[in-house]
């Protein structure tokens, strides 16, 4: 009998963006394949995992990487960050070994991370099969906030000896990996049930909904104290206990978080590369929150301006709800036509063959 393929797949738990890219991948892997086996190691929620993961699979903490210290879902604390680091790879190479020994106690045959690189330096000195998978690596980011030096180049080895680092489109140029191989974007598309929700909540036709998403980084927007605007509604997070004549809980919704994207009116976040890509898979509007200094952004907004539809708001505009006539100005220009997403299907392809 044919042993049954062991793929352990490592997601970052820094943001929902990591989750976003990988779960259409291994949805669309266990189509093709669906007698390879998954372990998922995150520490992202397991409930959030349950919502986008269609697959049977074994749950398993991970510290595979660190992501950055944030004190919100727009700011980095650079020195908190770098001391983190410098914790995690003390030791670094009896932390390898360790990882080594756990994959092989796993029975893994290949290793996929987005993009923990601890899970690909294991699987490296395992002899396992290793790709990596994301829109940014870890290398460049802490580079950006924390300077170049050891650690940058620990870091980067990971991934330069990967088998492949599958660079999702929109993403980071990464021109220093000479394993790069850019894939087509990477969303799951959500079903438009918009009549459905308006006669859940009672809207009129003419009504806007606006979904508020910060991505799953650890942040509160004062939606409390945004000025009404008429026939607008948001859907905002139970966890931010918002007291807003115009606020809906989501989590109170009969649907999942995809299919109350393809029925809103906007969405107001952050630049991220799930709520870039499936607000353009979707042909919904995004209105999105500067953050220049994030390394990421540049790409995600240069895709997103070119084939979808945005605007862009600072900070404080976002945290003082005067937006109004930013909404406006979407809603009244023409929809593009929607990102059709491939790049799931052409990782799941590449996987299975590996894994053959």
């Amino acid at each position: 009998m044919r042993h049954a393929p062991h793929l352990v797949v490592s997601i970052s738990g820094h943001g929902f963006g990591h989750v976003a890219q990988t779960s259409p991948i291994l949805n669309a892997l266990h189509k093709l394949r669906p007698e390879v086996r998954f372990t998922i190691r995150s520490s992202a929620p397991l409930t959030h995992l349950c919502t986008r993961i269609h697959a049977p699979f074994t749950p398993l903490p991970s510290e595979g990487d660190i992501g950055m210290v944030m004190s919100s879902a727009l700011h980095v604390r650079a020195e908190e960050s770098r001391a983190l680091y410098r914790t995690f790879h003390t030791g670094w190479p009896e932390r390898v070994a360790n990882e080594a020994q756990l994959l092989r106690e796993l029975g893994a045959d290949m290793v996929f991370s987005n993009v923990g690189y601890l899970p690909l330096a294991g699987a490296q000195q395992a002899g396992i099969a290793n790709a990596a998978l994301c829109s940014l690596n870890w290398a460049d980011i802490f580079r950006h906030y924390c300077g170049d030096g050891a650690i940058t180049r620990q870091i980067q080895s990971c991934y330069a000896n990967a088998d492949a680092f599958l660079r999702a489109t929109p993403g980071m140029a990464m021109n220093d990996l000479q394993n790069l191989l850019p894939v087509a974007p990477i969303a799951d598309i959500g079903r438009n049930r918009r009549d459905e929700l308006n006669r859940h909540l009672k809207l009129s036709p003419q009504e806007k909904l606006v979904l508020v998403s910060m991505g799953g980084i650890a942040s509160r927007l004062p939606v409390e104290n945004w000025p009404r605007i008429e026939g607008v509604r948001y859907l905002v997070q139970s966890s931010w206990q918002t007291h807003h004549p115009d606020a809906i809980t989501l989590e109170a919704l009969p649907m999942c978080f995809g299919d109350l994207l393809a029925s809103s009116d906007a969405l107001l976040c952050k630049p991220g590369y799930g709520s870039f890509v499936e607000a353009a898979s979707c042909g919904i509007p995004v209105l999105y929150a500067s953050r220049p200094d994030w390394p990421e952004s540049p790409p995600l907004i240069e895709w997103l301006q070119r084939y979808g539809m945005s605007g862009e708001i600072s900070p404080d505009t976002l945290a003082g709800g005067a937006f109004a006539a930013a909404l406006e100005q979407l809603w009244s220009a023409s929809a593009p036509v929607p990102v059709i997403p491939t790049g799931a299907q052409q990782v799941a392809e590449w996987i299975a063959e590996k894994l053959a």
